[in-house]
């Protein structure tokens, strides 16, 4: 373990040990508002011993890396290029449990989210009270947001709540704490982002997550992660649809079997009620045989490839349980210690 000053620390020794708070900000083209967020984020916070600022630079084409330094960032990533937001937020994760980070923080580079908040976010991970917090934005109170966004927002954290069995009313916040635990076990497996994608994994693996109420600061740029409110209901939709069959397959590919089953079902008893009663001519029937038994089979598929997805998903568990043990034993042998920049 190594302290903020660079003093190596005995491993074995509680007294010795110092509770480490990184936090973590993907950045990409974000000189003219970086300043403004490092400056904002606290120096101190009551129960942690060191607090650290680490950078992400996605791909960025101007001088954020060279403002960064400027303020002061103990640690700065780099990507070659952009990459997205989900796979900076991975990477900045990776990074911080390498610097020996107890709690991460995750907050943007626009000043989206006031820096004095980040105290009220550790404190219940500090309290082990909750394995992750999420800053919830109060959506009906942010001004810039019209209607039919504001409306939006709550059918999506309602979505996202109803899958992954979480009481979050803020989903899209990406102003977050992590305890050391949650982010060895998080594997973001998305490409847009990594909001929804954390809460389905977290909730389908029962961690704890708390949410606290905040206020934000004014919008000082377009989103880059919203090009359109299509686009961004698109990508979040999917996003949805894509976890929950990853993490629900038997009952995904059993909703998908259901319209073809009780079709192909309702199409024999249609026959067969004809038959019952005597009907004439009931040869001209046999069609609903025919396009019944199809769509029963259709459905039948369906399931058995539902079946096929469940047990496979139980693979996954193992080798998604392996990957944390592999992760803590690399962070136990390995040095903390991380480069200024490392190119990704």
């Amino acid at each position: 373990m190594v302290d903020c000053l660079g003093n190596l620390q005995s491993p074995t020794s509680n007294l010795q040990h110092i509770l480490k708070l990184i936090i973590q900000i993907p950045c990409y083209n974000e000189a003219d508002t970086l300043p403004q967020t490092v400056a904002e984020l606290p120096t101190a916070v009551p129960g942690i011993d060191c607090i650290e600022v680490l950078v992400i630079d996605d791909g960025s084409t101007d001088e954020t890396v060279r403002v960064a330094r400027q303020c002061g960032v103990q640690h700065i990533i780099s990507h070659r290029r952009n990459m997205g937001l989900a796979r900076a937020f991975q990477d900045g994760l990776d990074a911080c449990l390498r610097l020996g980070a107890d709690i991460i923080v995750n907050t943007d580079a626009d000043n989206q989210y006031p820096g004095r908040y980040i105290a009220e976010l550790v404190t219940p991970v500090l309290a082990q009270q909750a394995d992750i917090v999420i800053a919830n934005r109060q959506v009906d109170q942010i001004a810039h947001f019209s209607p039919m966004k504001r409306l939006l927002q709550k059918l999506g954290s309602w979505t996202v709540r109803t899958v992954s069995g979480t009481d979050v009313p803020d989903a899209p916040s990406g102003f977050r704490a992590y305890s050391r635990e949650a982010a060895l076990r998080l594997n973001i497996l998305t490409h847009f982002s990594y909001t929804l994608d954390t809460i389905i994994q977290a909730g389908k693996l029962g961690m704890t997550i708390v949410s606290i109420p905040v206020h934000t600061n004014g919008p000082t740029r377009p989103s880059r992660l919203q090009r359109s409110m299509w686009h961004f209901i698109k990508a979040q939709a999917s996003t949805i649809v894509r976890l929950y069959a990853f993490y629900e397959p038997l009952r995904t590919f059993t909703y998908a079997s259901l319209p073809f089953l009780s079709v192909g079902v309702l199409l024999w008893l249609r026959f067969f009620y004809f038959w019952v009663i005597g009907e004439r001519g009931i040869g001209r029937f046999t069609q609903s045989i025919t396009f019944g038994t199809g769509l029963i089979l259709v459905g039948m598929l369906i399931f058995l490839f539902g079946i096929q997805a469940d047990i496979t998903s139980k693979h996954r568990q193992l080798t998604q349980e392996t990957l944390y043990r592999l992760k803590k034993l690399e962070l136990n042998r390995s040095s903390p210690d991380l480069t200024d920049q490392q190119d990704v």
